[in-house]
């Protein structure tokens, strides 16, 4: 008797039961290219330290310190060691989350880290939205402007704004906006006398004045935000409208973008919704390029406005002949440009279709 109401299950075929395994060798080679670049990037990072001439013993006890107490510290620090013994003690200790004590703080490294990366990351942050909002609506009318007054504006404005020395424009723009015009307020993050008054959380001045409720901290932050934001943002805006720009142009001479404007589609839908749709796969990757970019990249804008970001910190342990905290915070910053970039993958793959195939 036959009974009815009830489906047959469907078997499983080659393609259900292989998904699994694709999955688990993808994964595997995420994983793996993880591993390798972060081998090459801490072996590349450690021997720069070590073969430049500074001497981190002399940076210890001082150029003043008797010999012995010299040959102490050179032993201790295992400077004696062949150069790969020291990269393996090394890579053990960072493995552990164990970079080493600063000279300068006399603190462990990645204190100072966890205390300095939070201001570049939130400038880098902001700038990289002032770019991504600004610059591709202007990249995509320029594309659609194509040699008219607009395209050439857009052009010339991405030109300025890529060549421009960034230290030049940031001297510049506190002279006129901060020494003469008098609407924002000078270098640092903060006023001195609203340092100390919100409790640290979360490192971002504009997340914990939130949390705490303290508004007027929250004003002279974003205050203090406007100009470097400004100047880190012009070159975020410039190329990401330059790329916008040349991404909309492929896409608005191939023939689907014809066909849809035959089919009587709206200007608009044809732009936004065909053209700039197969564009957005590009510029997560363009966008996540330029947050990376500007997370590593910005020390003379921190430098010239004071901002005691991540970058002013490797360059004053440059300075300082303090390896540990240089080598420490290039490795950091390094590994936060290989995890952008790695999440701009995702991202795509969530995007296009014909990625996730």
């Amino acid at each position: 008797m036959a009974v009815t109401g009830v489906k047959p299950s469907k078997p499983r075929g080659p393609a259900s039961a292989a998904a699994p395994v694709r999955f688990l060798v993808g994964l595997l080679r995420v994983l793996s290219s993880l591993a390798l670049t972060f081998i090459g990037l801490t072996a590349i990072t450690f021997l720069i330290g070590r073969v430049m001439p500074l001497d981190p013993v002399l940076a210890i006890v001082g150029d003043r310190a008797p010999q012995d107490v010299y040959n102490a510290v050179y032993l201790q620090l295992g400077l004696d060691q062949p150069i790969y013994v020291q990269y393996l003690r090394y890579m053990g200790d960072v493995l552990s989350g164990d970079f080493g004590i600063s000279i300068q703080t006399a603190r462990p490294v990645i204190d100072d880290v966890m205390h300095f990366f939070p201001a570049t990351l939130e400038l880098a942050t902001l700038a990289t939205l002032v770019g991504t909002i600004l610059g591709i609506p202007m990249g995509v009318l320029a594309a659609v402007k194509r040699g008219q007054l607009v395209d050439h504006a857009v052009r010339v404005l991405g030109l300025i704004g890529y060549s421009m020395p960034v230290f030049w424009l940031g001297m510049v723009a506190l002279l006129v906006f901060y020494a003469r015009l008098r609407w924002v307020p000078g270098p640092g993050r903060l006023d001195v006398f609203y340092e100390g008054l919100v409790p640290h959380v979360t490192g971002l001045l504009l997340v914990d004045s939130a949390l705490a409720g303290d508004w007027t901290v929250f004003k002279n932050a974003v205050a203090h935000l406007v100009l470097p934001t400004a100047i880190l943002g012009t070159f975020a805006l410039a190329y990401i409208a330059r790329m916008t720009r040349s991404f909309m142009l492929d896409q608005l001479s191939q023939e689907y973008v014809l066909a849809a404007r035959v089919k009587g589609l709206s200007e608009t839908a044809v732009i936004w919704r065909h053209a700039f749709g197969n564009v957005l796969v590009q510029l997560i990757t363009i966008i996540g390029l330029t947050y990376a970019s500007l997370l590593e990249g910005s020390v003379l804008t921190e430098t010239v406005f004071s901002w005691p970001g991540i970058g002013q910190y490797i360059t004053n342990a440059l300075f300082n002949s303090d390896m540990n905290a240089v080598i420490g915070g290039t490795i950091i910053v390094g590994t936060c440009f290989v995890g952008i970039n790695m999440l701009s993958d995702v991202l795509y793959r969530m995007v296009d279709p014909r990625a996730r195939a």
